[in-house]
């Protein structure tokens, strides 16, 4: 890979032919999840992450809201949740091998894909100078909640903004252009990663969310069925995926390398 803001070495990913579903990327040096809320990487592409960083590939986390609304409850005190969701994503994190988790601290629920907001993402691209970014697909119809919309337009306009010089020359920092764009929950699935043998991780990184168990997870009552249970949705998800390939366990992507 060349770490020069030119156009990446063409041999470095083969784009996937028109109507086909490809399989596997190489092992990238270095990856960028961006996700709107603590537990959203876990959920998109956990198990892609652990695969990769028990290869060597270095993982950084980009977390873009404070989660403060992440409760059913109406009296939580939100500053406490705040800093409780931040240590849930550090472990979560070191769960799958990842590295540094970066939070930008935008009010969960209130996340806008604006100039300064792109502005930021950009920087943390050209800091982390990522080969493979990975985030929400913005474009997918019906998408209800806002922050996810917006995570995923920041995420596109940030890739955009860190390739070229004249886009926020007052960072000092050098433009730096990714290989390749994966985004989950994608309304049009073109690429797999093969996860069998990193569901466990993808797991243990979830339950390390422990404020977002009854609300998101369905575990309240009965920890220990309700927890399997959880798993079992889990798997199932990821065995659907991959079976549009021959895949056990997978976790499905949009793939976009003409940055």
């Amino acid at each position: 890979m060349t770490d020069t803001p030119g156009r990446p070495v063409a041999s470095y990913l083969a784009p996937s032919a028109t109507g086909e579903v490809d399989i596997d990327l190489p092992v990238p040096g270095r990856a960028l999840a961006i996700g709107a809320h603590p537990d959203d990487i876990d959920f998109g592409c956990g198990a892609t992450l652990a695969k990769w960083a028990a290869a060597g590939c270095t993982v950084t986390e980009l977390v873009l809201t404070d989660g403060s609304k992440g409760s059913w409850d109406p009296e939580v005190d939100r500053a406490a949740l705040v800093a409780l969701r931040q240590n849930e994503q550090r472990a979560a994190a070191a769960a799958l091998g990842a590295g540094d988790v970066v939070f930008l601290g935008h009010v969960d629920g209130e996340l806008d894909s604006g100039l300064a907001e792109r502005a930021e993402v950009c920087r943390v691209i050209r800091q982390v100078r990522p080969d493979v970014v990975l985030g929400h697909d913005p474009w997918k119809r019906y998408r209800l909640h806002p922050d996810h919309r917006h995570a995923g337009f920041l995420t596109v306009e940030g890739i955009v903004a860190a390739r070229d010089p004249h886009f926020f020359p007052d960072q000092g920092l050098s433009p730096h252009r990714p290989a390749c764009l994966l985004l989950w929950e994608a309304g049009e699935v073109d690429h797999l990663e093969g996860i069998e043998g990193f569901v466990p991780a993808k797991l243990a990184a979830l339950l390390a969310h422990r404020s977002q168990w009854e609300s998101t997870m369905g575990i309240d009552t009965d920890r220990a069925a309700q927890e399997q249970a959880f798993e079992t949705r889990i798997r199932e998800r990821a065995a659907d995926a991959g079976a549009a390939a021959g895949l056990s366990l997978a976790e499905a992507f949009k793939r976009i390398d003409r940055l």
